[in-house]
């Protein structure tokens, strides 16, 4: 099976620290991929790889290979613009621009050259409805966002990355600010992404990861300690490291 995003001796550097150590991993398409691990052992940053996000970052460095379907995103001839537009981003905390939810969708369409009203119409409603957000919020289209409850918000979040038809959804952490019932919206709306899209998922929750995953890797300390199959992974690590944190003995 090819890999949708190929992890090749990932190294990255912020100034003298060395926070992922000789990563590589191949994420197939389609299905959910979550990253496991205590806090600060690279998790976060290694999904942020996949996207640039750490360009952003003063005094990062990366040596090392990642693609998303054959190409090498740290090509210098990468567009990255383009590049964000197919690998989205959704955040820990909620982030919706301070303007109507209607604007918030059309935001990433307009900025790739989308103008007509109609087509905008239609990105909205099926961005809306595919982050299971429709029903709620038809009728407040023209209303701030920012009225929107935390949960509400973050499917509002995942609406705008869909909007611009990503191949890959990037999520940090997406339902840690988030109350049980809204966690379970975002969980089974991830699982219904997955048949389209390529879902990549950070979390600190074990059982999160274990109950929507389709594959996990396990970081510590900035390593990619094992990277296998959720199931297997949970019922019979092959690392005695992996074992001790998934069972809680630390972490």
């Amino acid at each position: 099976m090819d890999s949708k995003v190929s992890i090749q001796d990932l190294n990255l550097y912020y100034g003298d620290f060395h926070a992922l150590k000789g990563v590589s991993m191949e994420i197939p398409a389609g299905g959910i991929t979550a990253f496991i691990g205590p806090s600060g052992c690279g998790k976060s940053t290694c999904l942020k790889t996949l996207n640039r996000m750490n360009d952003l970052v003063d005094g990062c460095k990366i040596t090392g290979k990642v693609t998303i379907d054959g190409e090498d995103i740290y090509d210098p001839r990468t567009d990255v613009t383009l590049l964000r537009k197919r690998a989205g981003m959704v955040f820990q905390k909620p982030n919706p621009f301070p303007m109507s939810i209607y604007d918030n969708i059309a935001y990433g369409p307009r900025v790739h050259g989308i103008k007509n009203r109609q087509k905008l119409d239609e990105i909205v409603e099926n961005s809306l409805r595919a982050a299971a957000l429709w029903d709620e919020a038809k009728d407040r289209l023209k209303k701030s966002a920012l009225g929107l409850s935390g949960g509400q918000q973050q499917r509002l979040c995942i609406a705008r990355a869909l909007a611009v038809e990503p191949d890959v959804l990037l999520m940090d952490e997406p339902t840690s600010a988030l109350d049980p019932i809204s966690t379970l919206k975002i969980e089974d709306l991830m699982d219904e992404l997955k048949s389209k899209y390529t879902v990549i998922i950070v979390t600190h929750n074990m059982q999160q990861a274990a109950r929507i995953s389709d594959k996990t890797g396990f970081f510590l300390l900035g390593e990619l300690i094992e990277f296998e199959d959720t199931n297997k992974m949970f019922n019979m690590p092959s690392d005695k490291r992996t074992e001790d944190y998934i069972t809680g003995r630390f972490g």
